[in-house]
């Protein structure tokens, strides 16, 4: 079977062209916030985890030292761990593949992949997902740290506060449940609380601190919580539930 006869690998190309453009929103707001070209391109290149991309740049935009950024992005970073244990049983790399399949394991690589059910189909799912965000992702983002270093000062624009925007908008549709949405209005309010009160980045932390107090507390049912940013799409034979 060809490559692209793959049902798999087409959604998993179509998934990686459509996160791959938003790498250009990353790259100007990356230049904008007071980072250069190359050290936007080494985001993109090393980190490459979209959430944890924009958090680093948001912390920094807003005043906060490199350490507090790192924090943030370590912070959001975490769940591709937990992506990682799940898809090393489904793909199984081995040699060499272990660390590419490592770096590329990301929300929207893991939602397809897991969507097969397929072993063959799984694979192909994840390659070609991780594989294409991650080569689109950079491109883009070069072209838009070229885009942003021509816009000049953020704040004429309004754009000092994009970062905090489009981490926003990364995070909006991941909340499936009321306990997640909670979550999330709890850390808000603790935020802003403090912001106040200590060093920029600092408040992201906090904020943390407040998820994790509330998951030890008690958890909610099993199917809610931080979903991967793409749904995995319906199989075949398989309605929507009403």
């Amino acid at each position: 079977m060809r490559l692209w006869r793959s049902p798999a690998a087409r959604t998993g190309a179509s998934v990686a062209i459509a996160t791959g453009l938003y790498g250009v929103s990353f790259g100007a707001l990356g230049v904008t916030s007071g980072l250069d070209f190359w050290q936007t391109q080494a985001l993109s290149l090393l980190l490459f985890s979209g959430g944890s991309q924009f958090a680093f740049i948001g912390v920094l935009a807003g005043g906060g030292t490199p350490g507090a950024a790192l924090g943030s992005a370590a912070l959001l970073g975490i769940r591709n761990a937990v992506y990682g244990m799940q898809l090393n049983a489904l793909i199984r790399p081995t040699g060499w593949l272990r660390l590419g399949a490592a770096h590329v394991t990301i929300d929207e690589s893991m939602a397809t992949t897991s969507a097969q059910r397929d072993p063959d189909e799984q694979r192909r799912a994840f390659w070609v997902t991780g594989i294409g965000i991650f080569l689109l992702w950079n491109a883009f983002t070069a072209l838009g740290s070229l885009l942003g270093t021509a816009i000049g000062d953020p704040k004429t624009w309004g754009l000092d506060g994009a970062a905090v925007a489009a981490f926003l908008a990364l995070l909006w549709p991941r909340l499936k449940g009321r306990e997640p949405a909670a979550i999330a209005v709890a850390c808000a309010v603790a935020t802003v609380l403090v912001v106040p009160f200590v060093p920029p980045g600092i408040p992201v932390l906090v904020a943390a601190l407040v998820a994790a107090v509330w998951g030890l507390a008690g958890a909610g049912p099993a199917h809610e919580g931080l979903e991967p940013d793409v749904e995995p799409p319906h199989r075949a034979g398989e309605g929507r539930m009403p």
